[in-house]
């Protein structure tokens, strides 16, 4: 059977007064790649938030957050379980950075590498292997502003992998990118699914759904209003209702477009 990594039960955040989340119930498991899809303002990014403890749900008597079954798992086994790749981080970053130590600061949560911590040479060589692997390495000696915004968005990736994390996750992650580095973000998706490793993506964006993602989350007004195969949820009048707007999807080889 697959290890359940991560649950949200009963879990519920407010922000002035308002709620901005409201989960039932939701589940990942080892080796599945989730889309939650919904309209902006819905509550996506909230829930990646909630799982990073970056907010924090109402208290419950029972915990609202599991991470591998574990209620009072520490922020340190949080950021080894999930590896986050958000346009927010982007923003934070600074241009005068070698691209080499913005991939190294995901050893320590920082945006860089703290200036009284001196990193080893099997984390360097980990540090160019997440970089080869998102295609990137010819850039390690960069500075971060000498590349296009989608060199950047994979360079984030290959920060997100450093510390192996069962879960990848991804807030909008292609947002703002013009349609190359669109696709080559998405390529860079797909391989990672081919790869087995266990995705969670949160978008507007049918495009950025993959052949490699198999279940779709719809997230609507702060709700789940739908969870199963993307074949199943995936289609013209569901959308429609998702979304409010008489839009059509089109589906070519796994690949979704909605006019």
């Amino acid at each position: 059977m697959a290890q359940e990594l991560l649950r949200l039960h009963n879990a519920q955040v407010r922000r002035d007064g308002r709620i901005i989340l409201d989960v039932d119930d939701f589940v990942i498991e080892e080796g599945e790649r989730v889309v939650v899809l919904g309209p902006n303002g819905g509550g996506k990014s909230t829930l990646v938030k909630l799982l990073t403890r970056e907010m924090m749900p109402l208290w419950r008597e029972e915990p609202p957050v599991l991470f591998r079954g574990n209620p009072r798992a520490e922020l340190r086994e949080i950021q080894r379980t999930v590896g986050v790749v958000s346009t927010s981080f982007a923003e934070a970053l600074t241009a005068n950075r070698k691209v080499l130590g913005v991939v190294l600061g995901g050893f320590f949560g920082t945006i860089g590498v703290p200036y009284h911590i001196q990193v080893t040479p099997q984390q360097v060589e980990q540090a160019h292997a997440s970089l080869r692997e998102l295609r990137i390495d010819e850039f390690a000696d960069q500075m971060l502003g000498k590349l296009s915004t989608g060199q950047q968005r994979r360079a984030l990736v290959a920060r997100a992998l450093i510390n192996a994390p069962a879960v990848l996750a991804f807030d909008e992650p292609c947002i703002g990118l013009d349609p190359e580095a669109q696709w080559n973000l998405r390529q860079s998706l797909s391989s990672l699914g081919q790869a087995g490793r266990t995705l969670l993506m949160v978008t507007h964006d049918v495009a950025d759904i993959m052949p490699e993602f198999n279940r779709v989350v719809f997230l609507k007004d702060a709700r789940i209003v739908a969870d199963g195969p993307k074949e199943e949820l995936l289609t013209t009048s569901n959308l429609r209702e998702l979304f409010g707007v008489p839009v059509t999807l089109v589906e070519d080889n796994g690949r979704y477009t909605l006019y």
